[in-house]
């Protein structure tokens, strides 16, 4: 079992620094990242029903592919269980083939990011002054689930502690 890659899912709301977390564990543990696709498919949050199956189908494959050239772990910036929830918010529904996309990645380890930094506007991100519902949300769906997950809170400094700490655990199993 030496050579199975433990997945790693960088989780939460958005601008709570997971995109700068995962791509900086992966560059600091030297392996690979997962991107969160949607952000390479998306310029709006205007999109339809067939956006947010395509973008489920290719955050899976992409998993899929860089799984194959990671060493020992692979950061994941989002899952499909924050696919679901951003269909929930945006369309009023979950089309049925993201949660079975959900069930073909099992990830090793969550990390949950609180959103005790401040809400930065990108173009895309717009639900910051929804920021402790999406948190409650998203929370909410790991423990419907029976998902553990590791709460990253802090300035940068205690975020980065936290992560290390968990992922050298995760390691040395």
């Amino acid at each position: 079992m030496s050579n199975y890659i433990k997945k790693i899912c960088f989780y939460g709301p958005e601008s709570t620094g997971k995109s700068v977390f995962s791509q900086q564990m992966a560059s600091l543990y030297n392996t690979a990242y997962v991107p969160e696709v949607a952000r390479e498919m998306l310029i709006t949050n205007n999109f339809s029903r067939e956006d947010i199956i395509a973008i489920g189908k290719a955050q899976t494959e992409r998993v899929f592919e860089k799984v194959k050239t990671a060493n020992k772990i692979l950061c994941c910036d989002t899952d499909l269980i924050t696919t679901q929830i951003y269909a929930r918010i945006y369309l009023n529904e979950v089309p049925p083939v993201l949660y079975e996309l959900e069930k073909q990645v099992a990830y090793d380890l969550y990390f949950l990011f609180d959103i005790d930094v401040p809400w930065v506007a990108d173009g895309l991100r717009d639900l910051g002054h929804r920021r402790e519902e999406m948190f409650m949300l998203f929370k909410r769906e790991l423990e419907i689930r029976n998902i553990g997950y590791i709460l990253v809170q802090g300035g940068i400094a205690a975020r980065e502690k936290i992560i290390t700490q968990a992922i050298d655990r995760l390691i040395d199993r």
